[in-house]
């Protein structure tokens, strides 16, 4: 059942609109923790010690992070996959293209598509720089989080990946949230205003939420 489920358009839907709304999630609760920066140094390094002992006694140091980011793997792998082979799918059922194009659909695609690249890219350049500081400028410190923050933001390609994943995150939730709430079964006629305007709100908390930790270390305010 499974394997019908997924090997059909509705099924494959439906696994990228539950992987995103996960990837959504972590996205929100990424942002809140990230701000913390603006309390200083000891705050923000507390936060990042605490995501590595929560669940403790009954769960050992730094499992539930694990289990975090396996579940974020997953999701990630299962939305690509799954986006790839509704792209291929879609266009061996339509070989030729439009007579007309269709500007509105033509954008939405390009955005998720092209954004969806940009922010694979940028994940793997992100673990890289602050996770595991193989690409880290001006030497990484592990365990020390806010320092490593305030490293990368001091460089101005630095920002310029990270604002433009940013923005790239924006336009992908923007698109994707309403196209999730559709394919399961959430948006109708009379909903389709609030969801659009949710998915609105969201993509700019979102982007002005994560862009605002390199502003405050590029103006000075988070040092």
């Amino acid at each position: 059942m499974a394997r019908t489920v997924w090997d059909s358009t509705v099924g494959k839907k439906t696994v990228m609109a539950v992987s995103g709304l996960i990837m959504l999630l972590y996205l929100v609760v990424h942002m809140i923790g990230n701000l913390k920066i603006f309390f200083g140094l000891e705050e923000f390094n507390h936060y990042a010690h605490w995501l590595r002992t929560v669940g403790e006694p009954f769960m050992h140091y730094e499992w539930t992070l694990w289990v975090v980011r396996v579940v974020l793997v997953v999701a990630v792998v299962a939305h690509a996959v799954s986006a790839y082979q509704l792209s291929r799918r879609d266009l061996r059922a339509r070989p030729t293209k439009y007579a007309h194009r269709r500007k509105r659909a033509s954008y939405a695609t390009n955005t998720m598509r092209y954004g969806g690249i940009i922010l694979a890219l940028f994940i793997v350049w992100h673990i890289l720089d602050l996770t595991t500081g193989t690409v880290h400028s001006g030497g990484f410190e592990s365990g020390k989080p806010y320092q490593n923050v305030v490293d990368t933001f001091s460089t101005w390609y630095g920002n310029v990946i990270y604002i433009v994943a940013m923005l790239a995150v924006g336009l992908h939730v923007q698109h994707g949230f309403w196209s999730a709430a559709q394919t399961l079964g959430a948006g109708s006629r009379s909903r389709d205003r609030a969801l659009k305007t949710i998915a609105n709100v969201l993509a700019v908390l979102l982007t002005a939420g994560f862009i605002a930790v390199p502003v405050g270390v590029m103006t000075g305010v988070v040092s």
